[in-house]
Parts: structure tokens; C-alpha cells; sequence
């Protein structure tokens, strides 16, 4: 346990508390923080993305373990998007956001390289399934969702607009069309996106951490409910919808793990994006990461 956490998780890590660190310190600015966001949210995760889902075979994936997975984001999702707006009566969009962070985890930038370290490629299948999944659909769900319901007045056509030129996206529906298609892709450009693709995690984690750094540490009820939706519950229903489908041993454990992992960036870079308050958002966020260091090692 203390040698993956020294090994292969906090290496991972220490981008982010870099980043944090840094903020904290004056040595790098939000600004300056969120134009290293900009360039690898255009560049460096559509690079990363492209060829993850344009070379996924799909037939290797587990059905029954990813629908397990799915139900029980969804059970999640509702619980917290309920307990956020009637209990604290937080408003609909930070309530949205507040119930993806619960279920919506770090897995392109964080879990995927921490479980490619301890487990390698192959053993890392299920948790690039996952991957798949939440990428091509999470992921695209919540940019979609969001935008629609922050520019509920603007009409679809400006909203068609947005999503269509959103580079992530893109780079998820190229992908699946290279993947059903069997489009054969250049080397060359499959070597460009391997190289400007592995800068997507550590880039967006340092940048992550600068901009958490400038918001307060405080565990206020809202955020430990939240945090222990994200870290308790979550982990513990798909472990138990995982018992339920019975898959192989390497898949239950691997999708627990992921599970357990830190809440994704991408519910507080909608946040900002859309002008959602963050002062919930980010120290879920920020003590999900930090606590999700021990239960990792642990489930590891």
C-alpha cells in the first residue's frame, strides 16, 4: 500500500498540489493558470481523446460491468441533485454540477495514468472502458446538458453552434466515426497526438491546482456531504452493482478503484465556465483529491 502511494499515485498527484502550492505562493497566476487550461482543454485532450476512442475494441469491454457502472451514477446523480437543491437549497445549475462532481471522477487525467503504473496496459482495461464511457458519453451528456440549461433563453440554434465547435466533443465524435468506420488514420498524425496528448494530464492538473488555490479549505456541511457522496457512496454502489453482474475479479476491483477516485475538474470548469459560484464546487474537488489518496493506495 505505502509503496504504490509513493510510487505511483502521488507522482500523479503532485501536479495538482504543485499547482495548488504555487497558487498559494504568487508564483503563477489564475490568468496565467487558465490560459494553460484553455490550451490543453483545445490542444492536449482532444489530442489525448482521439486516439483512445478511435482505437477502443469495444468487444473486449465488459457490458455488464459499464451498465452496473452507469446505473449506479445514475442513482447517485439523482440522490445528490436532490439532497443539494431540497435539503441545501443550492440553485439548479450548482445543484447539476454539484451531483456530477459525485459521480463524474477523474479518470482521462488521474485514475487512468495511476492504474496504467501499478496495473500496465493490459491489466488497466476495465478502467479504459470506463474511460470510454466517460468520455464519449458522461462527459459529452454534461457539456451538452449544461449548456442547454444555462442559455435556456438563447434558443437551440446558438446552442447547436456552441456544442458543435466544443473541440472535445469533436474529437469524440471523429473518434467514434474512425472507430465504427475503420477509417485507417496517418501514422504521422497518430504520432503528433501521442506527443501533444501526453502533456493533457499533468498540464491540466497543475493548472487545476492553481486555480483551486485561491478558494477556501473550508469543510462546510454541503461539501462534506457531497465529499462523502463522492468518496463513500459511490465506490460502495458500484461495488455492490459489480457483486450483482459478477464479472471477473480484475474488472470488480478496478471499477471500485475508479470509482474511489477524486471528483473530476470538468463539473468546476463548467462552473466557471457558465458563471456557476464555486464556492461548494472547488473544496469538493480539492478534499476529494486529497482524501482519495488513501482509499486508492488501499483498494490498490
Amino acid at each position: 500500500m505505502l509503496h504504490i502511494l509513493t510510487h505511483d499515485i502521488l507522482p500523479v498527484f503532485s501536479m495538482l498540489a504543485l499547482g495548488f502550492l504555487l497558487g498559494r505562493l504568487d508564483k503563477v497566476s489564475k490568468g496565467e493558470a487558465g490560459a494553460i487550461n484553455r490550451i490543453a482543454f483545445l490542444i492536449l485532450q482532444p489530442a489525448l481523446i482521439f486516439p483512445l476512442i478511435s482505437a477502443l475494441d469495444w468487444s473486449s469491454f465488459r457490458v455488464g460491468a459499464l451498465a452496473g457502472y452507469a446505473a449506479s451514477q445514475v442513482a447517485l446523480f439523482g440522490l445528490t441533485f436532490a439532497v443539494c437543491r431540497l435539503l441545501f437549497r443550492r440553485e439548479l445549475l450548482e445543484s447539476w454540477l454539484l451531483a456530477m462532481a459525485t459521480i463524474f471522477v477523474n479518470t482521462l487525467l488521474y485514475i487512468w495514468p495511476i492504474s496504467f503504473l501499478i496495473y500496465g496496459e493490459a491489466a488497466a482495461l476495465p478502467v479504459t472502458a470506463i474511460v470510454a464511457w466517460d468520455a464519449a458519453v458522461s462527459f459529452a451528456f454534461f457539456i451538452v446538458t449544461t449548456d442547454l440549461m444555462a442559455n435556456r433563453g438563447a434558443g437551440p440554434g446558438p446552442a447547436l453552434r456552441r456544442i458543435a465547435s466544443n473541440p472535445v466533443l469533436i474529437a469524440i465524435a471523429l473518434g467514434m466515426v474512425v472507430n465504427v468506420t475503420g477509417l485507417p488514420v496517418a501514422e504521422p498524425i497518430l504520432t503528433a497526438m501521442g506527443f501533444a496528448g501526453a502533456g493533457a494530464a499533468p498540464l491540466t492538473l497543475f493548472a487545476l491546482g492553481v486555480i483551486l488555490s485561491g478558494h477556501a479549505l473550508t469543510p462546510t456541511p454541503l461539501v462534506a456531504t457531497v465529499s462523502a457522496l463522492k468518496l463513500l457512496a459511490f465506490p460502495a454502489l458500484v461495488a455492490g452493482a459489480l457483486w450483482a453482474v459478477a464479472p471477473p475479479e480484475a474488472w470488480q476491483t478496478l471499477f471500485t478503484l475508479t470509482a474511489a477516485g477524486p471528483s473530476g475538474a470538468m463539473a468546476f470548469a463548467l462552473a466557471l465556465l457558465y458563471g456557476v459560484r464555486t464556492d461548494a464546487i472547488a473544496p469538493v474537488i480539492i478534499w476529494t483529491s486529497v482524501l482519495s489518496l488513501f482509499s486508492l493506495a488501499w483498494l490498490a
